[in-house]
């Protein structure tokens, strides 16, 4: 591994989670738009894009007050509609939401980040330990920090 401060995977998604809720997902679309050229082609080629893409363009129709609180909820694991949906997801059709956020952000659709925004220090380091993986960590690292995001599906018919 050619990590400099940060010695495994674990310990990164440790930082990660430290980082506040909006940190978070900052810290997200900043890993998406830094280093996406080699992150992002394990997203859509996801078996389940097409259903990642569905529950982003459902957040698209939504203001970006609206679409800003329900990243909010996943990240926050809070027990949602859009939260639940997000929960039922495999760990590939996550990465491809988060990659249409990104995606999203860039084209306007979704909510942009604050013009003056700075990571903090920490999720600096962290970006900067994270480009410093191989492709595989990288992936690992992204997967596992959004794998426990969302709520449980509801019991019975409902999400």
């Amino acid at each position: 591994m050619s990590f400099t401060n940060i010695n495994t995977v674990a310990e990164a998604k440790e930082i990660f989670q430290r980082l506040s809720i909006d940190n978070q997902l900052a810290f997200l679309w900043f890993v998406y738009t830094k280093i996406g050229k080699s992150v992002t082609p394990a997203a859509p080629g996801a078996a389940g894009s097409e259903i990642a893409g569905k529950l982003f363009n459902r957040v698209k129709q939504l203001s970006h007050e609206e679409q800003l609180q329900v990243q909010r909820d996943i990240a926050n694991r809070k027990s949602t509609e859009f939260s639940r949906e997000y929960g039922s997801l495999s760990p590939e059709t996550k990465l491809a939401f988060w990659y249409y956020l990104a995606q999203g952000m860039e084209a306007g659709t979704i909510i942009p980040m604050p013009e003056n925004y700075q990571l903090p220090t920490e999720g600096t380091n962290l970006l900067g330990e994270v480009e410093a993986m191989d492709f595989n960590d990288q992936i690992d690292f992204l997967r596992d920090s959004v794998l426990e995001m969302g709520a449980p599906p509801a019991q019975g018919a409902r999400v």
